[in-house]
């Protein structure tokens, strides 16, 4: 029986171990902090449960529209009510039941896990931290699966432990009257929108020219546009040079010289990849901040040594993260299997939501693809026009010469459930013409994807 240890219980990981436990193999996970990782502690998983907090608070409110005049003063009252800590027990509750979830998956799928810190000695054998000591384990192959932390660059290096990043973020003991939120990326907007919504004063800044960078321009200005209709104070294009601590909280200096005085900051400026403990150099192997070097699709790093999640230097997400932890536990077992991060959704959980898949128009014409663009906007969708929920489009990538589809972008509502249909469009290689003979239902949002294929 193979001996197989993955090192890292979050969603690279624990998939990982379970995979390789079902395909035959003697499984040990090792997990220095908390299974589940960052994404069920103190990442996707508390953040839903914080927007979603915030989104039935806002939900609340804008019932008035709907009522007699004497409700604005309940609207005024339910405003004020807000308990955090129910929120923060809310989520913890959550939190908790899904991670003994994990456990209980891992403990009939008979993986062993061990609650240890790890390194290589050699390419078969780990030194296991303990607090009751080391010891030594050794093993056929292994998957490394550690995760990424929180990237501090200066003036904020010298704040570690006085501000808030995601990982200790949803501890706060109370909600900050003025909160300053750096980078303009997915967890800065999605904290952006949560934190607004609970009645927080926001300042977003940016150092790129628009918020989320990483997305197409048009996404950006939606967002832009729903931020500064809900009072989001949003900073693009311009640096923190200084941040200085002060009675009441923080004084921060931008590079265009305005200060911001707040009660806290966010460091939303992104993650990178530290494996200096786990000592991987004595495998041969080199690493920077991005991860491993991987075979994008197999997951192998050299020999039977296969890595997963972030460390892979691929999408920072946990689903990605889950199925490349599949894939390197399958291709560890001698069962080929590929990961194709091309086809990997991205979400963003803002009002609206924002999704993705494949290519944007710019990314396939560097592929040297020429390509046709459709869409449809939220205005002209029944459901959307019902519900006043008309922000946003879809937008459909195709091949000009074939019709093969090769993206889509969703903006707007229901976006995070209904690029799951450019998800299997893409999987299946379908055309535009064959998706065109898929029915829709109506009224629903997801006509809209249709109607994107019919200009």
């Amino acid at each position: 029986m193979k001996q197989i240890v993955v090192i890292g219980g979050g969603p690279a990981g624990y998939p990982a171990a379970l995979k390789a436990a079902g395909l035959g193999a003697q499984v040990t996970l090792v997990e220095k902090n908390k299974l589940g990782g960052v994404c069920l502690n103190c990442g996707c998983i508390p953040s839903k449960s914080f927007l979603d907090a915030a989104h039935r608070f806002q939900t609340a409110l804008s019932v008035v529209d709907l009522c007699r005049p004497e409700a604005a003063t309940v609207a005024d009252n339910l405003a004020n009510l807000c308990d955090f800590q129910k929120i923060k027990n809310r989520q913890q509750a959550a939190t908790q039941k899904l991670k003994q979830g994990i456990a209980f998956l891992l403990k009939k799928a008979q993986v062993h896990v061990v609650e240890a810190e790890a390194s290589f000695i050699d390419e078969h054998t780990l030194a296991l931290r303990t607090a009751q000591g080391t010891q030594n384990l050794s093993f056929d192959g292994v998957i490394i699966a550690t995760g990424s932390e929180a990237f501090y660059p200066a003036p904020f290096d010298i704040l570690r432990g006085q501000i808030y990043d995601n990982t200790n973020f949803f501890d706060m003991p109370a909600l900050p009257t003025r909160l300053a939120i750096v980078g303009g990326g997915v967890i800065g907007c999605e904290m952006a929108h949560a934190m607004r919504g609970l009645g927080v004063e926001v300042h977003l800044i940016e150092m790129q020219p628009r918020l989320l960078p990483q997305e197409q321009p048009g996404v950006s200005r939606v967002i832009n546009q729903t931020f500064v209709k809900q009072g989001i104070h949003i900073y693009t294009g311009v640096r923190t040079e200084a941040v200085r601590k002060t009675e009441t909280g923080f004084e921060i200096t931008l590079s265009d010289g305005r200060t911001l005085q707040v009660q806290t900051i966010l460091a939303a400026i992104g993650r990178r990849v530290d494996l200096a403990s786990l000592h991987v150099e004595r495998l041969g192997l080199e690493w920077d901040a991005k991860g491993l070097r991987v075979n994008p699709a197999t997951l192998q790093v050299k020999d039977s040594i296969y890595a997963a999640g972030d460390v892979t230097g691929q999408w920072q997400l946990a689903h990605a993260a889950t199925r490349q932890g599949e894939v390197a536990a399958s291709n560890l077992c001698g069962v080929p299997a590929r990961y194709h991060n091309e086809r990997v959704p991205r979400v963003i959980y803002t009002t609206p939501e924002v999704a993705s898949v494949g290519f944007s128009p710019s990314q396939a014409q560097v592929q040297g693809i020429e390509v046709t663009v459709h869409k449809s906007f939220f205005l002209a969708n029944g459901r959307a026009v019902a519900q006043d929920q008309t922000e946003g489009y879809v937008e459909w990538v195709s091949d000009t010469s074939s019709g093969k589809l090769l993206g889509a972008t969703v903006v707007g509502p229901q976006a995070a459930e209904l690029i799951h249909i450019a998800a299997v469009a893409l999987a299946g290689e379908m055309t535009v013409a064959q998706l065109r003979e898929v029915i829709f239902a109506h009224p629903t949002f997801s006509e809209s994807v249709i109607e994107a294929l019919n200009r």
